[in-house]
């Protein structure tokens, strides 16, 4: 008897609870724009943070709100930014692809006379597996170069597309893959990864500020603001910024003669072979 009112008890309390979760959920109730639901259903849900806000459901939500303008999500490009259009009844330019750009050439190995070349290591670092933690060693990390990746990896973990991998001690950005995201920019301590447009071919991977002596010192392939680059450029798409060249991108044409004539072999070119090079250099000198 006594478990037959025990039973009783919880079942009338049950059912208490019920119905005033039920008056609750009426009288708190909080109508919702039915496009949330679809501007979410148009975001790639990466959560990378690249648009600036901390989710994808977050993006929407300022979106529907007029808080932020369509097209801020680089994963999902241009294709998500007209879906988003469409739903908001509001027109959509294209969205310029980007890719993210480690500015670090300092691959380190050995060249044909086995003389070491790339990042020098002031010693060896033994602490965590962290490009932070190792920053904070022996006075800016083991390398010789302050500027330089310290290749323990923050943005290959950050990376929600595998795009980046540690390629001999320097990160390395797969641009098939990237999506712009700019979650490794964001892990990046020492600040080296920016965006570039995905069909600019033309790059300079080097972040270091000091005077070309510094640089060679702590690097046999930075950039030490020697000036070639920009005598040669038909366009001055380039220029020396605090030691190091710096490129217009709304100016270059990715003709590739700063690459052929860079010392350093550091500016990232379009042109394949060494006879394409020379044959480009020979024309421009001719003018």
């Amino acid at each position: 008897m006594d478990i037959l009112i025990a039973i009783g008890i919880l079942g009338g309390l049950g059912l208490v609870f019920g119905l005033v979760l039920s008056a609750a959920s009426k009288v708190f109730y909080v109508e919702t724009d039915p496009r949330l639901e679809k501007l979410n259903e148009c975001l790639p849900g990466a959560n990378c943070g690249g648009c600036g806000y901390a989710g994808c459901g977050g993006y929407a939500e300022a979106v529907l709100k007029g808080e932020a303008a369509i097209g801020l999500c680089a994963s999902g490009g241009t294709e998500c930014a007209q879906a988003m259009g469409e739903i908001m009844g509001v027109k959509v330019s294209d969205v310029a692809r980007k890719v993210a750009l480690v500015r670090c050439s300092g691959y380190r190995g050995v060249d044909a006379d086995g003389k070491e070349t790339g990042a020098k290591l002031k010693g060896e670092y033994e602490g965590f597996s962290d490009c932070l933690a190792a920053s904070k060693v022996g006075g800016n990390g083991p390398l010789a170069c302050k500027f330089g990746c310290l290749g323990f990896g923050n943005c290959v973990k950050a990376c929600k597309y595998d795009a980046l991998h540690i390629v001999d001690g320097v990160a390395k950005v797969d641009t098939e893959r990237c999506k712009g995201c700019m979650a490794c920019a964001t892990a990046c301590p020492r600040n080296l990864i920016v965006p570039v447009d995905y069909d600019k071919h033309t790059v300079i991977a080097c972040a270091s500020h000091a005077k070309g002596a510094v640089t060679v010192r702590g690097c046999t392939q930075g950039c030490i603001g020697c000036g070639i680059c920009v005598k040669i450029c038909p366009h001055d798409a380039i220029k020396i910024e605090n030691n190091l060249a710096i490129i217009d991108y709304s100016i270059c044409t990715s003709c590739g003669l700063c690459s052929a004539v860079c010392p350093k072999k550091l500016i990232a070119s379009p042109i394949d072979t060494p006879e394409e090079v020379l044959a480009i250099v020979k024309a421009h000198m001719k003018k």
